[in-house]
């Protein structure tokens, strides 16, 4: 079995030294995460993501990890409606860098579990093990029915998901496989290149699942749980959950991401009249009102109460936590978020290319100075 030590002595970015890892979400998106009409020279193309990839690369981010959308959720900016494959955006990304961590995120439903085993194992070489596949089951309907798939109950999502790891795991492992599931079945399956790090064996897998079914699926394949954190509070406690989870169910280390949409600036003002005119007056509410009905109806995990009160969240950032203020105020946020045990967070921007040089030159100082990154 794949441990985190494995992991870091092939030297994979997701398991370095530092305390608090740090990632960007959703750049192969169009307005990336933050559901606005607000001015933005940001665009979800090649040469905009090699820009910010360099821009992270240079300061010692970790990953970026991307979003699977194949259709917009309407409104005035048809949100994410301009999507790149993930599979081919990390590739092409691997391929002009040299440090920083790529996922895919890959809605399993959609996707035969051979040909995910070659794609994976491809990009993993051309990245010399810098390469992970982030994996969803499939919540949002009207996708699923392009691919003419009825949208599977909860937990039958899950069911399906364990068999297609179970093939997918086998192949990066041994040829030769044979696999007679409820729902998939392969015969004398091959796949080569093995992945690119003898000492793994496969690359780095993160999951959103959240249900008693999602849990147990991340602690029983997965080295990341990704999560959103309502408060500090609660988000302690996800923390301990899933650790404790994975250690006493599967004998296994199961790390966690958070995502925070992030505005720095240099006066907080200044940072708290940018928040509030992209989310409150430019905010595009329609789009947002779109998603939470999809995530109402599909989910298990959240009350109608809850997709009301954080509505202001998913126009921010896809409902993470958000961090607005100078760099000092940010950089504390961050040492307090580092402290409710997550091991890394993915930072969302309105305009990354415009907004990450501030962050860069002014918070990772600080983040060094506070011992949570090298």
């Amino acid at each position: 079995m794949t441990t985190s030590d494995d992991f870091r002595a092939a030297g994979n970015p997701m398991f370095n030294g530092n305390k608090l890892k740090l990632g960007v979400f959703g750049t192969n998106c169009s307005s990336a995460c933050a559901i606005t009409t607000a001015e933005s020279t940001f665009e979800p193309t090649f040469e905009h993501n090699v820009e910010i990839a360099k821009k992270l690369e240079a300061a010692g981010w970790e990953c970026m990890v991307p979003i699977a959308r194949w259709r917009g959720f309407g409104g005035p900016t048809n949100f994410n409606g301009v999507n790149m494959d993930t599979f081919t955006w990390a590739a092409a990304l691997a391929a002009v860098t040299t440090k920083l961590q790529f996922f895919s995120t890959t809605h399993i439903p959609t996707l035969n579990p051979i040909v995910a085993t070659k794609m994976a194992t491809t990009i993993d070489n051309i990245s010399k093990g810098r390469y992970g596949l982030n994996l969803v089951t499939g919540w949002f309907t009207p996708e699923m029915e392009m691919f003419g798939v009825p949208m599977m109950e909860h937990d039958t999502r899950y069911e399906y998901a364990t068999e297609w790891m179970e093939i997918v795991d086998t192949l990066w492992k041994k040829n030769g496989v044979t696999y007679d599931g409820q729902f998939l079945k392969v015969k004398d399956a091959f796949s080569e290149p093995k992945p690119y790090n003898k000492e793994t064996g496969r690359p780095v897998l993160i999951c959103a699942g959240s249900s008693g079914k999602g849990l147990h699926f991340t602690a029983k394949f997965c080295d990341f749980n990704f999560g959103f954190m309502q408060d500090m509070e609660s988000g302690a406690a996800w923390v301990k959950k899933v650790k404790e989870l994975a250690r006493e169910e599967y004998k296994r280390e199961l790390g966690t991401f958070t995502a925070c949409p992030v505005v720095v600036r240099e006066t907080e003002k200044e940072a708290r009249d940018y928040y509030d005119y992209y989310v409150n007056q430019k905010g595009d509410w329609e789009a947002c009102e779109n998603i939470c009905e999809v995530l109402q109806v599909q989910s298990q995990n959240h009350s109608a109460e809850m997709y009301q009160k954080f509505k202001e969240r998913f126009i921010a950032g896809w409902g993470g936590y958000p961090i607005v203020g100078t760099p000092e105020q940010v950089a504390d946020k961050l040492v307090a978020l580092s402290n409710t045990g997550v091991d890394g967070a993915l930072l969302t921007m309105v305009d990354y290319n415009e907004e990450l040089p501030f962050f860069n030159d002014r918070v990772m100082p600080l983040l060094k100075q506070a011992g949570l990154r090298n």
